[in-house]
């Protein structure tokens, strides 16, 4: 095993060191690229009022809709690349991590065509409010000029999670925040130039820290998984095993941002403060949603890696010690939040109105968010260990079906967005009781073994 290999395996060595000396940096990568996304939030509603804060909140759902769904195969090729990596098969190694960067192309480029031409039929069927629309439209088509970065940058940053690596990331994540940060300030704060320069800021920023990676990968990475243009590939086997694993947690991301699509049509119905208040918050429970992401993401990586080597006992426990983990830090998050959200959202614009909607809904659901995250840590689990199809389906009819049916039934009675709230904690509830009787019942840790063939 050579040096650099064994200061990235996750299967020696003490769990609970190994753990979190990787998510440690992911929660640090979380928090900066949470400061990424709320830059443009920040910024535009203090600069340019409630109007432009407004068709900037209304674009969020939409944004991690088509986002999502490319993200959730990038976690699939995760899935196969730590898998290989733990079980130390370079060859097999190389051809994976080649074709991820080649289908991220393919993905970046299909996801611009469709961002852009969908703008604004999607964003209609969401009653953006019409005062608002323009600046939305224009908001989203110039974030998706970008896709292609995105998505590369997330393929790039699933190969180094994947072999361990969660450090580099977060340093590239750092700067390139700092960048999307001075280019918003300049663009909105300075020259004025609305709404659409705060997207421009974010996309130029974004290929920052794309191509940092890209150079990360293509020169300074060790051998067995380092990068080489010349070998981007599109091979047959591995493309299949990357779909099958990655497509159930991109259509669960689809899911959930369906549901909050839909959830969000109904928020913009009360009106434009309603959208830029909830829109608030959402950027806001971003930063408690940090330890949800960084444990599911390092959940992932931990179990894939070990079952790859048949450390079947080590699995278990890293399985469990990183959901006590997450639910601890999350509700303490969340408590906090619940207590200071007035003073937060007074940071992105002091309108009482905006503030009362977003307190509104913050304290509606914070005292429920360790539900959230003992859902996002099971299905972090279940991908890991080659079981992706069962998150996905607990999502569809917990966070999507069950979500939507709720709203649609109670808010023709009750016309009330505490209606529209309460949607959140209650089906939480529902995933987490269904993933606690998976988690008990099932024999999670053999899922992928029948695999592991390396066939073309």
């Amino acid at each position: 095993m050579s040096y650099a290999q064994s200061r990235t395996l996750l299967t020696e060595g003490p769990i609970w060191k190994r753990m979190l000396s990787f998510a440690f940096p992911l929660l640090l990568g979380n928090l900066f690229q949470q400061l990424y996304n709320t830059a443009d939030t920040l910024i535009v509603g203090n600069f340019l009022g409630s109007n432009a804060l407004a068709a900037v909140s209304s674009s969020g759902s939409l944004i991690f809709l088509l986002v999502g769904f490319f993200n959730g195969i990038a976690i699939g090729a995760g899935v196969i690349i730590a898998r290989y990596y733990g079980a130390r098969q370079k060859e097999e190694l190389q051809r994976c991590i080649h074709t991820t960067v080649g289908f991220g192309i393919l993905c970046g480029v299909l996801l611009t065509v469709v961002g852009v031409a969908a703008a604004p039929l999607i964003l209609t069927w969401m009653k953006t409010p019409a005062e608002v629309l323009p600046s939305s439209i224009l908001y989203f088509r110039i974030y998706f000029m970008g896709s292609l970065a995105f998505v590369l940058y997330n393929n790039f940053v699933g190969i180094l999670q994947s072999v361990g690596d969660s450090r580099h990331p977060l340093y590239y994540l750092i700067f390139s925040s700092l960048v999307n940060i001075a280019l918003d300030l300049l663009f909105v704060g300075v020259f004025h130039f609305g709404v659409g320069s705060a997207a421009l800021a974010t996309i130029l920023s974004q290929f920052v820290s794309a191509l940092l990676c890209l150079y990360r990968l293509t020169r300074k990475s060790p051998e067995e998984y380092r990068v080489s243009l010349r070998k981007i590939q599109l091979d047959r086997f591995m493309l299949r095993q990357i779909i099958a694993n990655g497509l159930p947690a991109g259509l669960q991301n689809s899911i959930i941002s369906i549901a909050n699509v839909f959830v969000q049509s109904n928020i913009n119905s009360f009106g434009k403060m309603a959208v830029a208040g909830c829109g608030t918050y959402s950027r806001i429970e971003g930063f408690a949603f940090l330890p949800v992401t960084c444990f599911s993401m390092a959940l992932t990586t931990f179990i894939s890696q070990n079952l790859g080597a048949r450390k079947h006992d080590r699995a278990r426990k890293g399985a469990r010690f990183g959901i006590v983990c997450c639910l601890v830090m999350a509700e303490l998050i969340g408590m906090i939040i619940y207590v200071t959200i007035p003073v937060l959202i007074s940071a992105f614009n002091r309108n009482p109105e905006i503030i009362d909607y977003g307190t509104r809904q913050a304290r509606t659901i914070m005292p429920f968010f360790f539900l959230a995250a003992f859902s996002h840590c099971m299905a972090g689990i279940l991908r890991g260990a080659g079981k992706s199809a069962v998150p996905m389906y607990v999502m569809l009819v917990c966070w999507c079906l069950i979500r939507v049916t709720y709203i649609s039934i109670i808010v023709r009675f009750i016309p009330s967005i505490e209606v529209v709230f309460w949607a959140y904690p209650l089906t939480w509830t529902l995933s987490s009781a269904a993933f606690l009787w998976f988690y008990k019942k099932s024999d999670w840790v053999h899922g992928f073994e029948h695999q592991s063939s390396s066939g073309r």
